[in-house]
């Protein structure tokens, strides 16, 4: 069923892990899809091998993002759906982070709580205002330039990408808890301030799902299982059918709210 038959949706972040699924998803709906990342050559990959467009842009920068939409709007009459997908870890890069994760697996073996990193004391201020910046900048200025595509055409949805550290929290990363707290409340807020214009926005909170993002965790994986009622981790597709649902006709008649495919590891409302 061509649920997307006739849409046009950017989705960020988008050349690999939930991205690059959500993108599949909605091209198999019938929807026009752009493939955004923070390098071109890897959107355009992922654009290609999916039938998509690819673009890109630094989220976490309004001018590139305002470029981006600037060379967006030359190729469409307009955006239907947004989705704030882009994101980061904050453990790119860290040549000592999977050694770090096996110890603290290796503590939880034996019934010790382990530490995977230091906490509040070693975490720097370029981390902190990194995390912040890709996540909540991002989601802010794309969601801005969105909306005055958006408002014209009284018509649209914006899906923004939260997390269940959004909604629970966990000790050992903070500003990635809190960055994703922080879209899970601007949600609310700019579904209240878009309704009046027929544009719905969402999130998604997923829970811990098998992606590249989550491959440095490999040793935690049976704990966090362990601790998941649904007993398994989720796959990329138990996103991607959300996004997919927020995105069309089906949900009309649903805004502000976050929606968390995570297997019960967190149970709300």
């Amino acid at each position: 069923m061509n649920r997307l038959e006739g849409k046009t949706a950017l989705i960020t972040g988008a050349a690999r892990g939930l991205g690059a699924r959500i993108a599949q998803r909605f091209i198999e709906a019938g929807a026009k899809v752009f493939i955004n990342d923070l390098h071109i050559n890897p959107a355009r990959q992922a654009a290609e091998a999916l039938g998509a467009r690819a673009i890109a842009c630094d989220v976490s920068d309004a001018d590139s993002v305002a470029s981006m939409f600037r060379e967006f709007a030359t190729e469409i009459d307009g955006l239907d759906i947004l989705v704030n997908n882009a994101g980061i870890s904050g453990i790119e890069g860290d040549n000592d982070a999977r050694e770090r994760i096996a110890r603290r697996a290796e503590a939880m073996a034996k019934g010790e709580p382990g530490d995977l990193n230091g906490g509040i004391t070693e975490v720097t201020d370029a981390q902190w205002h990194r995390m912040l910046a890709v996540h909540m900048d991002g989601t802010f200025f794309c969601s801005r330039e969105a909306a005055r595509l958006m408002k014209p055409r009284q018509t649209g949805t914006i899906i923004n990408m939260g997390s269940i550290m959004g909604t629970f929290g966990r000790g050992g990363g903070l500003a990635y808890c809190a960055a994703k707290a922080g879209i899970l409340g601007f949600t609310r807020a700019l579904a209240h301030e878009l309704a009046p214009h027929h544009i719905r926005v969402n999130a998604i909170a997923p829970g811990w799902i098998h992606t590249e993002m989550t491959d440095p965790l490999e040793p935690l994986h049976p704990f966090l299982e362990a601790q998941t009622p649904l007993g398994r981790m989720g796959d990329p597709d138990d996103i991607a059918w959300a996004a997919l649902y927020l995105a069309s006709e089906e949900a009309k008649f649903v805004t502000g709210q976050t929606l968390s495919p995570n297997g019960g590891w967190y149970m709300s409302q």
